[in-house]
């Protein structure tokens, strides 16, 4: 009698779950965000988010909540270890931020802890000065801080994101040391450090630099990639610039969910995003705040996560 009560158990179980995974999703769904409002994380999820609810997408809508702090440790420990794995809980991921911390150490969560489901951006990191500084160039920053060792003060979203990976790349590249000052509250705060002249320069986002640099509040020098960005097609690489600085700091973003969550509605997810994020009215509000859009699948951000891990564990042995 157990035995055929524990067979209709499991056989209902997989009944109600078909069938949630079919209905899916039956209400609005949320998704986390590790950094504060108005930076470059949370001022893209609203955008690529913003077609959700259409019937063609989702069909229902698809809230933003902010869990800033610690780089994005905050946000990204409470997803790893409390959201529900119900498929209504999902999380905006940063990569290098949540893999290179996670080989750090002193985190809940690693590459194991959540299941990929589209990317929807590539974002370099760019150094910037504000708009009166009489730094213009890689080489006047470089001379500035050979000549002041560790005077040199510049702002980043928080420690081993992508900010502080490029910062720390440019400092060996450079054989210069310089203080880092890591910001609460994401690339906003940092850019707004600046801004304010409470540091001498930064390490920011391509896109939040974009729109800072469009209301002339700042000068961006260097872009961290292997090749100039077409919306700063007049900034030289840092490579050209005579720093050996390679890509490895550019911020993937995209979507995520926890470990857990049931197969059929992944697979939903994986189906249906990458194509709302290339809805052609997302493709224009990105372009129209300098955002770098670049879309891949469930298994393309699969294999970039696995490559990043490698290329992260061999450079910070390194840094």
């Amino acid at each position: 009698m157990k035995k055929l009560i524990t067979a209709l158990a499991v056989s209902l179980m997989g009944f109600s779950g078909a069938a949630v995974a079919g209905d899916y999703p039956e209400r609005p769904v949320m998704m986390m965000v590790s950094y504060g409002a108005g930076g470059a994380t949370d001022f893209q999820a609203r955008i690529v988010t913003m077609t959700a609810g259409n019937e063609d997408a989702l069909g229902m809508p698809i809230a933003i909540i902010n869990k800033p702090g610690a780089g994005g440790r905050v946000g990204w420990n409470w997803f790893a270890g409390e959201a529900d794995n119900d498929g209504y809980t999902l999380a905006a991921y940063n990569v290098p931020h949540f893999i290179a911390q996670s080989i750090k150490g002193g985190v809940d969560y690693s590459t194991d802890s959540f299941e990929p489901i589209a990317n929807w951006g590539a974002d370099p990191a760019v150094f910037v000065v504000g708009k009166d500084s009489p730094m213009n160039s890689m080489a006047d920053v470089v001379d500035f801080a050979k000549a002041n060792p560790g005077k040199l003060t510049f702002s980043g979203a928080g420690l081993f994101v992508g900010h502080h990976i490029a910062a720390l790349q440019i400092e060996k590249a450079a054989g210069v040391k310089m203080a880092y000052i890591p910001t609460k509250g994401g690339g906003s705060a940092a850019m707004k450090a600046v801004i304010a002249g409470d540091v001498m320069g930064g390490v920011n986002n391509l896109s939040d630099a974009f729109r800072a640099a469009q209301a002339g509040n700042i000068k961006i020098l260097g872009v961290a990639d292997l090749e100039r960005n077409a919306f700063l097609p007049d900034v030289p690489t840092m490579k050209e610039q005579g720093l050996d600085v390679d890509n490895a700091s550019v911020n993937f973003r995209g979507v995520m969910v926890p470990k857990g969550t049931p197969q059929e509605i992944i697979d939903k997810l994986a189906a249906t995003v990458p194509a709302m994020f290339g809805h052609k009215k997302v493709a224009g509000k990105m372009k129209q705040g300098g955002s770098p859009m670049h879309i891949m699948n469930r298994d393309e951000v699969i294999a970039m996560w696995a490559a990043r891990q490698t290329t992260l564990e061999a450079l910070l042995e390194g840094l």
